[in-house]
């Protein structure tokens, strides 16, 4: 297992970072604590979480996976392992959360935070995380801006600052974004350098052979700010690994369980460049999982892939991904297959 810095903080990371959003409703306690006690064992120290998770967010289950990894740490070295979790923002209505009011500011920060600690069993979260912007942007499968979504929201400035403050405490260490754009990762960036704020290290967004919009604008920022990817859903949603090519309507997976939860990769053009990509992966022999992986972390601004998996046999297959590093000819049938079927799933 290779570990990566993020940004200027003192954080490095595994480059395999253990997704945990079906910790409480596809997976039960004990099925968490197993595949944490496996990833831990294979060298993974990155742990990323959320206080909406588990997925779909509901009521009933809200806050269950970080109750999960809190009682698991009470039997680990917690100063071994990086915990990042994230705050929900405004957007999507969750009325069971804070009231529906869900704005990026101080006393929302506070209270996110305390809650998180306590589910945790923590006195400190190592990468705390806007989920997606406060204020209005694209998220989550849109692809237009529309100005006329654009709604009030809390200036970066005053996030930055409620944040400082977070961080004095000692309650986080460091801040990092996600589901941000270019302009929203340069103005986090700027205002921080400009007023002497918390300085964001990482930004987190969705990053795959189906969706590789991060190459372009995002990839140039990353480069001058030193902010760095952590990619989630480099399979996905379960596409990459081709289960979907011959039984569309497969039963007990995420689509499946959850109707309009993948919408993004639900759209036209997505099955040909699968087909494609599997077959490559059939040539080199190695799973499509391992392939659409090892791809994902070989980019030069991912600092670590997320990955989850609702068993232990998933969970043995996508960490071995760290073992497959692909030469340049498979990376350039890649490139030829993406130039032809430029993301069809952004």
């Amino acid at each position: 297992m290779k570990y990566n810095q993020l940004g200027a903080s003192d954080l490095k990371v595994s480059e395999i970072c253990l997704g945990t959003m079906t910790y409480g409703n596809q997976n039960t306690i004990e099925d968490a604590h197993q595949q944490l006690d496996y990833a831990i064992n294979q060298g993974i120290n990155f742990l990323d979480a959320a206080e909406m998770y588990p997925v779909p967010p509901r009521s009933e289950t809200q806050g269950k996976t970080e109750t999960y990894i809190g009682e698991w740490l009470q039997k680990q070295q917690r100063d071994k392992l990086i915990i990042a979790t994230k705050i929900t923002g405004p957007g999507r209505y969750l009325s069971w959360l804070r009231g529906g009011n869900n704005k990026i500011n101080h006393d929302n920060i506070t209270q996110a935070v305390n809650d998180s600690l306590q589910r945790l069993q923590t006195d400190y979260i190592d990468l705390y995380q806007i989920h997606w912007p406060d204020r209005y942007v694209p998220t989550f499968g849109q692809t237009t801006y529309n100005p006329e979504f654009e709604r009030e929201t809390v200036s970066i400035t005053e996030q930055l600052t409620a944040f400082a403050n977070i961080i004095q405490t000692g309650k986080i260490r460091y801040l990092g974004l996600s589901n941000e754009t270019p302009w929203g990762v340069s103005e986090f960036i700027r205002i921080a350098n400009e007023m002497g704020l918390p300085k964001v290290v990482s930004i987190q967004n969705a990053y795959n052979l189906l969706n590789r919009n991060f190459d372009s604008a995002l990839a140039e920022v990353s480069r001058y700010t030193d902010v760095g990817l952590l990619a989630y859903s480099p399979l996905a949603f379960g596409f990459l690994t081709g289960k979907y090519i011959e039984t569309p309507e497969l039963k007990n997976t995420r689509i499946s369980l959850f109707p309009g939860f993948g919408q993004r990769y639900l759209k036209p053009h997505v099955q040909k460049p699968i087909v494609a990509y599997v077959e490559i992966a059939k040539k080199y022999n190695l799973t499509p999982a391992q392939l659409a992986i090892s791809f994902v972390k070989s980019r030069w601004f991912v600092k670590s892939t997320i990955i989850g998996a609702t068993t232990l046999q998933q969970l043995q297959e996508n960490i071995d991904s760290v073992n497959v590093i692909l030469d340049k000819q498979v990376l350039e049938e890649i490139d030829t297959i993406h130039t032809l079927n430029p993301n069809p799933a952004p």
